[in-house]
Protein backbone atom coordinates (compact mmCIF):
# COMPACT_ATOMS: atom_id res chain seq x y z
CA UNK A 1 0.00 0.00 0.00
CA UNK A 2 1.34 3.47 -0.98
CA UNK A 3 2.15 5.81 1.92
CA UNK A 4 0.06 9.02 2.08
CA UNK A 5 1.93 12.00 3.49
CA UNK A 6 -0.14 14.24 5.74
CA UNK A 7 -0.38 17.79 4.39
CA UNK A 8 0.33 20.91 6.44
CA UNK A 9 -2.97 22.82 7.02
CA UNK A 10 -1.21 26.10 6.22
CA UNK A 11 -0.09 24.71 2.88
CA UNK A 12 -3.64 23.59 2.10
CA UNK A 13 -5.00 27.06 2.88
CA UNK A 14 -2.34 28.70 0.71
CA UNK A 15 -3.12 26.33 -2.15
CA UNK A 16 -6.82 27.08 -1.88
CA UNK A 17 -6.16 30.83 -2.02
CA UNK A 18 -3.99 30.40 -5.12
CA UNK A 19 -6.67 28.33 -6.86
CA UNK A 20 -9.31 30.89 -5.96
CA UNK A 21 -7.23 33.80 -7.25
CA UNK A 22 -6.45 31.93 -10.45
CA UNK A 23 -10.15 31.30 -11.03
CA UNK A 24 -10.86 35.02 -10.67
CA UNK A 25 -8.07 35.97 -13.04
CA UNK A 26 -9.22 33.39 -15.57
CA UNK A 27 -12.62 35.14 -15.94
CA UNK A 28 -11.82 38.84 -16.36
CA UNK A 29 -14.69 41.22 -15.64
CA UNK A 30 -16.99 38.47 -14.37
CA UNK A 31 -18.08 40.40 -11.26
CA UNK A 32 -18.69 43.58 -13.25
CA UNK A 33 -20.70 41.69 -15.85
CA UNK A 34 -22.93 40.24 -13.15
CA UNK A 35 -23.62 43.69 -11.71
CA UNK A 36 -24.82 45.17 -15.00
CA UNK A 37 -28.43 44.10 -15.48
CA UNK A 38 -31.85 45.59 -16.00
CA UNK A 39 -31.89 49.27 -16.90
CA UNK A 40 -28.11 49.65 -16.64
CA UNK A 41 -27.62 46.79 -19.11
CA UNK A 42 -30.21 48.31 -21.46
CA UNK A 43 -28.38 51.64 -21.36
CA UNK A 44 -24.98 49.97 -21.67
CA UNK A 45 -26.00 47.87 -24.69
CA UNK A 46 -27.75 50.71 -26.54
CA UNK A 47 -25.33 53.45 -25.41
CA UNK A 48 -28.45 55.56 -24.80
CA UNK A 49 -30.56 56.68 -21.83
CA UNK A 50 -34.13 57.88 -22.35
CA UNK A 51 -35.47 60.47 -19.90
CA UNK A 52 -39.20 61.01 -19.56
CA UNK A 53 -40.35 64.59 -18.88
CA UNK A 54 -43.55 66.60 -18.60
CA UNK A 55 -44.82 69.37 -20.87
CA UNK A 56 -46.08 71.89 -18.33
CA UNK A 57 -45.20 70.77 -14.80
CA UNK A 58 -43.74 74.16 -13.80
CA UNK A 59 -41.14 74.45 -12.28
CA UNK A 60 -40.31 70.73 -12.14
CA UNK A 61 -40.34 69.64 -15.76
CA UNK A 62 -41.63 71.68 -18.68
CA UNK A 63 -40.77 73.09 -22.10
CA UNK A 64 -38.94 76.41 -22.25
CA UNK A 65 -39.20 78.89 -25.12
CA UNK A 66 -36.80 76.79 -27.19
CA UNK A 67 -38.96 73.69 -26.66
CA UNK A 68 -36.29 72.13 -24.44
CA UNK A 69 -37.26 70.25 -21.24
CA UNK A 70 -36.06 72.21 -18.20
CA UNK A 71 -36.86 72.48 -14.50
CA UNK A 72 -35.95 71.44 -10.98
CA UNK A 73 -36.56 67.73 -11.60
CA UNK A 74 -34.70 67.89 -14.91
CA UNK A 75 -31.62 69.40 -13.24
CA UNK A 76 -31.59 66.60 -10.66
CA UNK A 77 -32.08 63.99 -13.38
CA UNK A 78 -29.17 65.46 -15.30
CA UNK A 79 -27.04 64.65 -12.24
CA UNK A 80 -28.35 61.09 -12.46
CA UNK A 81 -27.33 60.89 -16.13
CA UNK A 82 -23.81 61.98 -15.14
CA UNK A 83 -23.73 59.27 -12.45
CA UNK A 84 -24.86 56.62 -14.95
CA UNK A 85 -22.01 57.61 -17.28
CA UNK A 86 -19.55 57.20 -14.40
CA UNK A 87 -21.03 53.85 -13.31
CA UNK A 88 -20.85 52.42 -16.83
CA UNK A 89 -17.56 54.20 -17.66
CA UNK A 90 -19.20 55.58 -20.80
CA UNK A 91 -18.98 59.39 -20.95
CA UNK A 92 -20.42 59.43 -24.46
CA UNK A 93 -23.83 57.94 -23.63
CA UNK A 94 -26.56 59.58 -25.72
CA UNK A 95 -29.40 61.26 -23.84
CA UNK A 96 -32.86 61.20 -25.42
CA UNK A 97 -35.87 63.07 -24.01
CA UNK A 98 -39.44 61.82 -24.38
CA UNK A 99 -42.54 63.65 -23.19
CA UNK A 100 -45.01 61.82 -20.95
CA UNK A 101 -48.41 62.71 -19.52
CA UNK A 102 -50.16 61.84 -16.27
CA UNK A 103 -51.83 58.97 -18.10
CA UNK A 104 -48.77 57.58 -19.94
CA UNK A 105 -45.91 58.07 -17.46
CA UNK A 106 -46.29 54.79 -15.55
CA UNK A 107 -46.91 52.57 -18.63
CA UNK A 108 -43.89 54.14 -20.38
CA UNK A 109 -41.61 53.27 -17.47
CA UNK A 110 -42.99 49.73 -17.30
CA UNK A 111 -42.70 49.01 -21.04
CA UNK A 112 -39.17 50.52 -21.11
CA UNK A 113 -40.05 53.40 -23.44
CA UNK A 114 -38.27 55.61 -20.90
CA UNK A 115 -35.59 54.67 -18.35
CA UNK A 116 -36.69 57.19 -15.70
CA UNK A 117 -39.44 59.79 -15.34
CA UNK A 118 -38.49 63.25 -14.16
CA UNK A 119 -41.47 65.39 -13.26
CA UNK A 120 -43.91 65.81 -10.39
CA UNK A 121 -44.98 62.24 -9.72
CA UNK A 122 -46.08 61.25 -6.22
CA UNK A 123 -44.60 58.11 -4.68
CA UNK A 124 -47.55 56.04 -3.43
CA UNK A 125 -47.81 52.46 -2.22
CA UNK A 126 -50.31 51.60 -4.95
CA UNK A 127 -47.96 52.91 -7.64
CA UNK A 128 -45.15 50.85 -6.15
CA UNK A 129 -47.07 47.79 -7.32
CA UNK A 130 -46.06 48.80 -10.85
CA UNK A 131 -42.95 50.99 -10.55
CA UNK A 132 -40.32 52.12 -8.05
CA UNK A 133 -39.14 55.53 -6.86
CA UNK A 134 -35.96 57.28 -5.86
CA UNK A 135 -35.34 59.20 -2.67
CA UNK A 136 -37.83 62.03 -2.10
CA UNK A 137 -36.76 65.34 -3.68
CA UNK A 138 -39.90 67.36 -2.94
CA UNK A 139 -43.05 67.20 -0.83
CA UNK A 140 -46.34 68.93 -1.47
CA UNK A 141 -50.10 68.35 -1.28
CA UNK A 142 -53.40 69.04 -3.02
CA UNK A 143 -54.78 72.59 -2.98
CA UNK A 144 -56.78 74.64 -5.50
CA UNK A 145 -56.35 77.48 -7.93
CA UNK A 146 -59.46 79.67 -8.13
CA UNK A 147 -60.58 83.18 -9.02
CA UNK A 148 -60.33 85.70 -6.21
CA UNK A 149 -63.84 86.85 -7.05
CA UNK A 150 -65.23 83.57 -5.68
CA UNK A 151 -63.90 84.46 -2.21
CA UNK A 152 -63.52 80.76 -1.50
CA UNK A 153 -61.14 79.81 1.29
CA UNK A 154 -61.56 76.01 1.49
CA UNK A 155 -62.79 73.27 -0.82
CA UNK A 156 -66.07 73.15 1.12
CA UNK A 157 -66.80 76.67 -0.14
CA UNK A 158 -67.04 75.24 -3.66
CA UNK A 159 -70.24 73.25 -3.08
CA UNK A 160 -72.38 73.19 -6.23
CA UNK A 161 -69.43 74.40 -8.30
CA UNK A 162 -67.00 72.72 -10.71
CA UNK A 163 -63.48 71.52 -9.92
CA UNK A 164 -60.98 70.44 -12.56
CA UNK A 165 -58.47 67.61 -11.95
CA UNK A 166 -55.87 65.87 -14.08
CA UNK A 167 -56.97 62.35 -14.96
CA UNK A 168 -54.96 59.60 -13.26
CA UNK A 169 -53.56 61.91 -10.58
CA UNK A 170 -53.52 61.52 -6.79
CA UNK A 171 -55.44 64.80 -6.68
CA UNK A 172 -58.31 63.30 -8.68
CA UNK A 173 -58.40 60.35 -6.31
CA UNK A 174 -58.45 62.62 -3.25
CA UNK A 175 -61.33 64.77 -4.51
CA UNK A 176 -63.33 61.71 -5.59
CA UNK A 177 -62.84 60.19 -2.12
CA UNK A 178 -64.24 63.35 -0.50
CA UNK A 179 -67.24 63.24 -2.83
CA UNK A 180 -67.84 59.53 -2.22
CA UNK A 181 -67.65 60.00 1.56
CA UNK A 182 -70.25 62.77 1.44
CA UNK A 183 -67.84 65.50 2.59
CA UNK A 184 -68.46 67.29 -0.71
CA UNK A 185 -71.86 67.53 -2.37
CA UNK A 186 -73.05 68.72 -5.74
CA UNK A 187 -69.46 69.09 -6.98
CA UNK A 188 -69.04 68.81 -10.74
CA UNK A 189 -65.72 67.10 -11.36
CA UNK A 190 -64.07 67.86 -14.71
CA UNK A 191 -61.24 65.53 -15.78
CA UNK A 192 -58.51 67.30 -17.73
CA UNK A 193 -55.47 66.11 -19.67
CA UNK A 194 -52.67 68.03 -17.99
CA UNK A 195 -51.68 71.06 -15.90
CA UNK A 196 -51.77 73.45 -18.84
CA UNK A 197 -55.38 72.47 -19.47
CA UNK A 198 -56.17 73.04 -15.81
CA UNK A 199 -54.79 76.57 -15.86
CA UNK A 200 -56.59 77.37 -19.11
CA UNK A 201 -59.86 76.03 -17.68
CA UNK A 202 -59.67 78.39 -14.70
CA UNK A 203 -58.58 81.34 -16.85
CA UNK A 204 -61.54 80.87 -19.20
CA UNK A 205 -64.04 80.09 -16.40
CA UNK A 206 -64.59 76.58 -17.77
CA UNK A 207 -64.17 75.39 -14.17
CA UNK A 208 -64.42 77.29 -10.91
CA UNK A 209 -61.22 75.78 -9.50
CA UNK A 210 -58.37 73.51 -10.49
CA UNK A 211 -57.09 71.04 -7.89
CA UNK A 212 -53.53 69.75 -8.02
CA UNK A 213 -50.30 69.89 -6.00
CA UNK A 214 -49.89 73.36 -4.52
CA UNK A 215 -46.33 73.87 -5.77
CA UNK A 216 -47.49 73.15 -9.33
CA UNK A 217 -50.29 75.69 -8.83
CA UNK A 218 -47.77 78.36 -7.82
CA UNK A 219 -45.75 77.56 -10.91
CA UNK A 220 -48.80 77.82 -13.15
CA UNK A 221 -49.90 81.02 -11.44
CA UNK A 222 -46.53 82.62 -12.18
CA UNK A 223 -47.13 82.05 -15.91
CA UNK A 224 -50.83 82.98 -16.03
CA UNK A 225 -51.99 85.85 -18.21
CA UNK A 226 -54.51 86.81 -15.50
CA UNK A 227 -52.41 86.05 -12.42
CA UNK A 228 -53.75 89.07 -10.52
CA UNK A 229 -57.25 87.59 -10.69
CA UNK A 230 -56.27 84.14 -9.36
CA UNK A 231 -55.11 82.70 -6.05
CA UNK A 232 -54.09 79.39 -4.47
CA UNK A 233 -56.56 78.46 -1.74
CA UNK A 234 -57.36 75.81 0.84
CA UNK A 235 -55.56 73.56 3.28
CA UNK A 236 -53.41 70.67 2.14
CA UNK A 237 -55.76 67.78 1.34
CA UNK A 238 -53.04 65.20 0.68
CA UNK A 239 -49.38 64.41 1.33
CA UNK A 240 -47.49 64.06 -1.95
CA UNK A 241 -43.79 63.12 -1.85
CA UNK A 242 -42.12 63.33 -5.28
CA UNK A 243 -39.42 61.02 -6.57
CA UNK A 244 -37.78 59.97 -9.82
CA UNK A 245 -39.81 57.08 -11.17
CA UNK A 246 -37.90 53.96 -12.26
CA UNK A 247 -38.70 50.32 -12.97
CA UNK A 248 -39.49 47.84 -10.22
CA UNK A 249 -37.04 45.15 -9.09
CA UNK A 250 -34.02 47.03 -10.44
CA UNK A 251 -31.98 47.85 -7.36
CA UNK A 252 -28.74 48.42 -9.30
CA UNK A 253 -30.17 51.32 -11.33
CA UNK A 254 -32.07 52.69 -8.34
CA UNK A 255 -28.78 52.75 -6.40
CA UNK A 256 -27.15 54.86 -9.13
CA UNK A 257 -30.14 57.25 -9.07
CA UNK A 258 -30.05 57.56 -5.28
CA UNK A 259 -26.27 58.00 -5.24
CA UNK A 260 -26.62 61.01 -7.53
CA UNK A 261 -29.35 62.49 -5.32
CA UNK A 262 -27.48 61.78 -2.08
CA UNK A 263 -24.40 63.51 -3.47
CA UNK A 264 -26.52 66.56 -4.35
CA UNK A 265 -28.17 66.57 -0.91
CA UNK A 266 -24.82 66.15 0.90
CA UNK A 267 -22.90 68.79 -1.06
CA UNK A 268 -25.58 71.46 -0.80
CA UNK A 269 -26.07 71.42 -4.57
CA UNK A 270 -29.71 70.38 -4.18
CA UNK A 271 -30.47 73.56 -2.22
CA UNK A 272 -28.86 75.68 -4.93
CA UNK A 273 -30.92 73.92 -7.62
CA UNK A 274 -34.02 74.43 -5.49
CA UNK A 275 -33.33 78.17 -5.13
CA UNK A 276 -32.76 78.48 -8.88
CA UNK A 277 -36.27 77.26 -9.69
CA UNK A 278 -38.43 78.12 -6.67
CA UNK A 279 -37.18 81.48 -5.44
CA UNK A 280 -38.40 83.23 -8.64
CA UNK A 281 -41.96 82.05 -7.96
CA UNK A 282 -41.83 83.05 -4.30
CA UNK A 283 -41.52 79.59 -2.71
CA UNK A 284 -38.31 79.54 -0.63
CA UNK A 285 -37.09 76.24 0.74
CA UNK A 286 -38.86 75.21 3.95
CA UNK A 287 -37.25 73.79 7.11
CA UNK A 288 -39.08 70.54 6.29
CA UNK A 289 -37.38 70.25 2.88
CA UNK A 290 -33.99 71.11 4.36
CA UNK A 291 -34.51 68.31 6.88
CA UNK A 292 -35.53 65.92 4.09
CA UNK A 293 -32.33 66.71 2.19
CA UNK A 294 -30.22 66.20 5.34
CA UNK A 295 -31.88 62.90 6.23
CA UNK A 296 -31.34 61.51 2.73
CA UNK A 297 -27.73 62.69 2.34
CA UNK A 298 -26.45 59.15 2.74
CA UNK A 299 -22.66 58.68 3.03
CA UNK A 300 -20.72 56.58 0.53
Amino acid sequence: MKNVTAQNPKDCFLAACIVASLSIVSVPGKVEAQEIYGTLKKINDSNKITVGHRESSIPFSYYDEKKQPVGYAMDLCNRVVDEVKIALKKPGIQVDYLMVTAQTRIPMVVDQSIDMECGSTTNTLSRQQQVDFSAVYFTTGTRMLARKALKAREIEDLQSRSIGVVGGSTNERAIKAMIDSGKLQNIRLTVLKDYADGLAAVETNSVDAFATDDIVLYGLLSKSRVKDELEVIGRLLTYDPYGIMVRRDDSAFRLVVNRALANAFRSGEAEKIYAKWFDPIGVPISPFMKAAFALQALPE
